[in-house]
């Protein structure tokens, strides 16, 4: 009896271990066996009941911890901290855009090239070079590197003064050209990436100009168009102001029966600025040649476009002597009040055309200072008002009179020691008016003046054949330094290869300097290895 109750005992411990032990824990393998223990089937459905995710704290509750001061001082430090790094971010953002340099514009990247055009290229062979001579030779401007070049005057002109007597500031003088001309070179120019730089003349006409016609036939419109005066053929001037030239500043007219002023040649008759009418008609003529492309303006003989209403006697330096320009003190016929207003206008129209990005509108304003630097630096304009981009830096000029390198500093230092603070400098050695470098210096210096001019900060001016050390011809008139470029060895310098005429003589020395000799080496290679560094140089800082 005792081994059958033992013998049951396995039994039921065996039986209720098989119970407690899953040995099939995934339904899937599990053998194909249903169980009839209601007990055991309580207990398979109770293990495989799938346990939902934990609901999270109550809305109450939520409210109840996060109104804690610990928890809500936490995140209000958090949200202003937030905010004032994101204040931070900004104004560093708009410290840096501040601080950083201007982003360079056309006319800051290469030296502005001056072209003489009368002596630049002839392309019809009638001795005077024009404006499909320039086209002919845009190769030269992109050789070289140049992105703007600055054309002399092509306006319609008795040329009485080599187109600086303007007969009509809307048309094209025939011994040039025609619009469809300069339209042609402007396009072409601007599709190679060239800027042209075109010369106004605001301050005087021809006294061939129909509103100087008109003017001293009184006409109601045009009478005060120009400065006139009560005089006579046989009485004193109005008073002794004198022009540029020396002789007085005063002519008689006798169709009107006054005297008329000019401040250059008698046959340059000075604009009444003060007259409303002369300034639209000038802001017209802007608009005029603005419409049509030009990328900006040299604006000529500025500080006379004014002159004292009152017309007092200028006080002379020494009273002994015969008044003369240089003898006197010019304290009523340049750089009169209202000069830069007038400028400073004109430069406002000029902003209306540079919105488009690449469009900039480029103003330069010459004005022969000297010593009176601060004038000069007046060109500039002020932090409010702008005026032009820069005024011509003619102290370079003096560089023949002293060779040394403090010479040099000194004259380079004079600009921008006064040089407004944010502005951009200009330098050149020569130009149209003034005798070429390589005869007042010697060809001895040319390669390092060339150099100073490249690498000094701003923007160099150049005038033609500088590049290649082109010398004053030898001749009486003022035109010694507008030879015909030399171009090549061949008949004429490669100025007019069609008849052998020129408008001035070709200088003897163009078979060993022309173009085509300092291609390969000397003045010219080193221009365009010197351009072609800096405005690397320059487009990548």
């Amino acid at each position: 009896q005792g081994e059958d109750v033992l013998a049951g005992l396995s039994h039921i411990s065996v039986n209720t271990a098989a119970r407690n032990v899953n040995l099939y824990p995934f339904p899937s393998k599990a053998p194909n066996h249903v169980s009839e223990d209601p007990e055991e089937k309580l207990d398979s459905d109770a293990e495989y009941t799938q346990i939902q995710p934990y609901a999270g704290m109550p809305k109450e509750v939520l409210l109840l911890h996060s109104s804690k001061a610990r928890y809500r001082v936490t995140r209000e430090i958090l949200f202003w901290l937030m905010v004032a790094c994101t204040l931070a971010l900004v104004a560093l953002t708009v410290t840096v855009i501040a601080l950083s340099p201007r982003c360079m514009n056309w006319w800051q990247v290469s030296p502005v090239y001056q072209v003489y055009l009368r002596s630049f290229s002839d392309s019809d062979g009638d001795g005077v070079g024009d404006l499909k001579g320039i086209q002919k030779q845009l190769d030269h401007f992109q050789y070289l590197n140049i992105k703007s070049v600055w054309v002399g005057p092509f306006y319609r002109s008795p040329m009485r003064d080599s187109g600086y007597d303007v007969e009509d500031f809307r048309a094209i003088d025939p011994l040039f050209g025609t619009m469809n001309d300069f339209e042609e070179l402007l396009a072409k120019m601007h599709s190679v990436g060239l800027k042209l730089i075109m010369d106004f003349i605001p301050n005087h006409t021809s006294d061939r100009h129909r509103w100087f016609n008109l003017s001293r036939a009184t006409d109601p419109h045009y009478k005060d168009y120009y400065v006139w005066s009560d005089c006579d053929g046989s009485s004193p001037r109005p008073n002794n102001w004198v022009s540029v030239f020396g002789r007085s500043a005063w002519t008689y007219d006798e169709v009107r029966g006054q005297c008329y002023l000019h401040q250059f040649l008698k046959e340059q008759p000075e604009l009444n600025f003060r007259n409303p009418h002369v300034r639209k008609e000038m802001t017209d003529i802007i608009h005029f040649w603005l419409a049509k492309g030009v990328d900006g303006f040299r604006m000529g003989a500025v500080k006379h476009l004014l002159e004292a209403a009152h017309l007092r006697d200028e006080p002379q330096v020494d009273p002994n002597k015969a008044p003369v320009s240089w003898d006197l003190y010019h304290d009523y016929t340049i750089s009169q009040l209202g000069l830069h207003d007038l400028l400073r206008d004109w430069r406002a129209e000029m902003e209306a055309y540079s919105r488009e990005p690449g469009k900039y509108r480029f103003m330069v304003t010459e004005s022969y200072d000297y010593e009176e630097v601060d004038k000069t630096m007046m060109y500039y304009g002020t932090s409010l008002v702008k005026e032009s981009d820069f005024p011509f830096n003619f102290y370079l000029l003096d560089l023949p009179q002293n060779t040394s390198g403090l010479w040099v500093q000194h004259l380079v230092q004079l600009w921008m020691d006064n040089m407004p603070k944010g502005q951009w400098a200009n330098w050149l050695v020569g130009n149209h008016d003034k005798p070429r470098i390589a005869s007042s210096a010697g060809q001895t210096y040319i390669r390092v003046i060339n150099m100073l001019l490249l690498t000094l900060p701003g923007t160099p001016t150049t005038y033609y054949g500088e590049e290649i050390g082109m010398e004053n011809v030898n001749s009486a008139s003022r035109d010694p330094q507008r030879s015909p470029m030399q171009w090549s060895g061949d008949m004429n310098a490669g100025f007019n290869n069609k008849t052998n005429v020129t408008w001035l003589p070709v200088h003897p020395d163009y078979r060993s300097i022309n173009v085509e000799v300092q291609n390969s080496f000397n003045a010219v290679q080193l221009w365009r290895n010197i351009l072609i560094e800096l405005c690397g140089y320059k487009y990548t800082h």
